[in-house]
């Protein structure tokens, strides 16, 4: 079968990643997600916890990289953006794969067989799945989900061309707390077969 490729977005605590990794498993195909942040370390030359905190703080423009021979200064979070975004190409080119956030939906837009998925849930499932299946406090989960959201806003708005609104590069939403995170990713996978298969 021609190689495709399908994009997870989501909300934090809808279990988008847990849905991404079954659909994976059922479609027989590679499910990319902190493997990435593994490669753009490499690529950058930096260890894996430092492109971890440059994701997490949402794309603040105060963290620079002092590059040698008076180039200047680059914003880190730009320059771990550009790199990852050649990462998300080079998979996409090398294989049928599940690529969770990164603004994939995005840096694809034009690839030809690309799948662009949403996961979303209402606040009160997320903050449940927070402490029951994350083992988060309550308190610790209602600021996950508050800060998590927005900074991945914040990084979406900032990098992703001409987008306005959380429609934009999505062909599906789905509510995971409708079917659960197993019927989820079944009805997805069977979306995906009938769209490349």
């Amino acid at each position: 079968m021609e190689r495709y490729v399908v994009t997870i977005s989501r909300q934090f605590a809808s279990m988008g990643r847990t849905i991404a990794q079954k659909m994976a498993s059922e479609l027989g195909i590679q499910f990319y997600d902190r493997d990435i942040v593994e490669y753009t370390a490499k690529r950058m030359g930096l260890p894996i916890p430092e492109i971890s905190d440059v994701e997490e703080t949402g794309g603040n423009l105060f963290s620079n990289r002092r590059y040698p021979l008076g180039i200047g200064m680059v914003s880190m979070h730009q320059e771990v953006f550009q790199v990852q975004s050649n990462i998300i190409r080079d998979l996409a080119e090398k294989e049928s794969c599940i690529i969770v956030g990164r603004c994939a939906d995005s840096i694809l837009r034009d690839f030809p067989r690309c799948l662009n998925i949403y996961v979303y849930a209402p606040y009160e499932q997320r903050l449940r799945n927070c402490v029951e299946l994350l083992g988060m406090d309550e308190k610790t989960g209602a600021r996950m989900i508050r800060e998590v959201d927005k900074a991945r806003e914040v990084y979406r708005l900032r990098y992703c061309d001409g987008v306005k609104s959380v429609l934009d590069h999505r062909d599906l939403m789905i509510d995971s707390s409708r079917f659960g995170p197993e019927m989820t990713a079944s009805i997805l996978a069977d979306v995906v077969r009938k769209v490349f298969e």
